[in-house]
């Protein structure tokens, strides 16, 4: 039984429950988060003064993040939770540049570095039954834990409810062949730090995808460059971020 949260934008009021939830859940220091980072796996982005968009892993359901890593220090557990062991991690960051999301991050100041991103709770909560920390801080409602195809059903009714004030696609439903974090977005929003134009089918299936249809040698030379590209970009990012940090 997969399990899932859904985060209605229109229930959230910004009082950062869900980001002091999670950081007291993993030990963090109790801070205003601004980004996803290793000491925040959750943050609210302020869209506006009354409205705000929820950041944090999207568990997909066929992760490419745990495709991409060498040694399986990434999984996905039946609970729809996408964890992690340090233990075995190699630290080659294949998992930072495989999400399409740009959710892991990484301890580049520790002498012992991990990739580091929400868990889902999973050791502590919903391996025993219970919500994750951050929905269990909400007061509002604005997030909820639950089964997904049950969150699924209350979100597409409160469109069908009210069509006029959300998006009329669940995000995350169908991104990345679906993910056990749903969003409900508010169609007043039309700028946010929220990754979009996510195709609707599992990245790791994308090789099998272009294979089917094309032949192997253009496969390869296709595969290569879009890959070289892409791993330029997302190493071109993240030593933005470096520098960034060095900077503060």
């Amino acid at each position: 039984m997969a399990l899932g949260i859904l985060f209605d934008q229109n229930l959230c009021i910004g009082c950062g429950a869900c980001e002091v939830g999670c950081q007291e859940e993993h030990g963090f220091k109790v801070h205003k988060a601004d980004k996803l980072d290793e000491n925040n796996f959750t943050y609210l982005e302020e869209i506006n003064s009354i409205t705000f968009q929820r950041h944090l892993c999207m568990h997909c359901f066929n992760p490419a993040c745990a495709s991409a890593c060498p040694v399986s220090a990434l999984k996905k557990t039946k609970e729809g939770a996408v964890i992690y062991n340090p233990a075995i991690c190699l630290g080659c960051r294949y998992c930072i540049y495989a999400c399409p999301f740009n959710i892991p991050k990484y301890e580049w100041k520790s002498q012992i570095p991990r990739v580091r991103k929400c868990d889902f709770c999973y050791s502590t909560k919903i391996s025993k039954g219970l919500p994750p920390a951050c929905a269990s801080a909400c007061p509002t409602g604005a997030t909820l834990f639950g089964v997904r195809e049950e969150l699924l059903k209350t979100a597409h009714q409160r469109i069908n409810k009210e069509p006029k004030k959300y998006v009329s696609e669940v995000f995350g439903e169908k991104e990345a062949g679906g993910t056990s974090v749903l969003f409900l977005r508010l169609n007043e929003v039309t700028k946010t730090n929220l990754v979009r134009n996510i195709p609707d089918f599992a990245l790791p299936d994308l090789p099998q995808k272009i294979l089917g249809k094309t032949p192997l040698v253009i496969v390869a030379l296709g595969l290569f460059l879009g890959g070289m590209r892409f791993l330029t970009d997302r190493k071109n990012k993240i030593r933005e971020e470096e520098q960034k940090k060095d900077e503060e």
